[in-house]
């Protein structure tokens, strides 16, 4: 099923997501429908908060990048309780955008190699799993999700002044991401 995502302003995006356990209702189906919802969306990660639910979850396929990072090539992965044990490398600046704040795209500097700890859909443990480049910046995007941080939130200040009237617009529903949401200020139907 495909699930409404939730636009930038709205308060489950500000929501440190709980642990989770393999007793949490409907997980396989929660997830399946993350993927749906992704692939919908043209995305190549989704949070937990962006689908309205505050808990540990993300997942990813990059696949669609694997031309030009060959990294990505067959990395689909579900990424629950995770955290980020060490970070590395030297800061790379990328265009970053999010399904969460659509028509928007901006550099942001992230490192580039992240170590991760956590659980996959078995709730097999993976313990300080290393990863790089685009990969590592995905994955640092979606843990910041699980975190209640928007990319948003990592852009210098003058940045964000200059952005508000679009994130405004956003928070409102005065725009058409081609896919259904959650918008926090716009008055009537959602």
């Amino acid at each position: 099923m495909i699930l409404p995502i939730t636009a930038y302003g709205h308060p489950v995006l500000k929501k440190k997501g709980e642990k989770i356990n393999q007793d949490y209702p409907d997980l396989i189906k929660l997830i399946e429908d993350m993927f749906e919802t992704m692939y919908f969306s043209k995305g190549v990660g989704l949070a937990a908060q962006q689908i309205n639910r505050a808990i540990r979850l993300f997942v990813i396929d990059a696949t669609p990048y694997e031309e030009e990072y060959p990294e990505t090539k067959d990395f689909k992965r579900i990424f629950i309780n995770a955290e980020i044990v060490d970070e590395e490398g030297e800061l790379i600046e990328m265009e970053e955008g999010c399904l969460s704040v659509p028509e928007i795209r901006e550099y942001v500097r992230r490192p580039d190699t992240v170590y991760l700890s956590y659980y996959d859909e078995q709730f097999n443990f993976h313990e300080a799993e290393k990863f790089d480049g685009l990969i590592a910046r995905i994955i640092q995007h979606e843990f910041d999700h699980t975190d209640g941080l928007v990319f948003i939130e990592r852009l210098p200040q003058i940045k964000k002044v200059l952005l508000k009237r679009k994130l405004n617009d956003i928070s409102s529903g005065k725009i058409d991401p081609g896919y259904k949401m959650i918008y926090p200020k716009k008055k009537g139907k959602k």
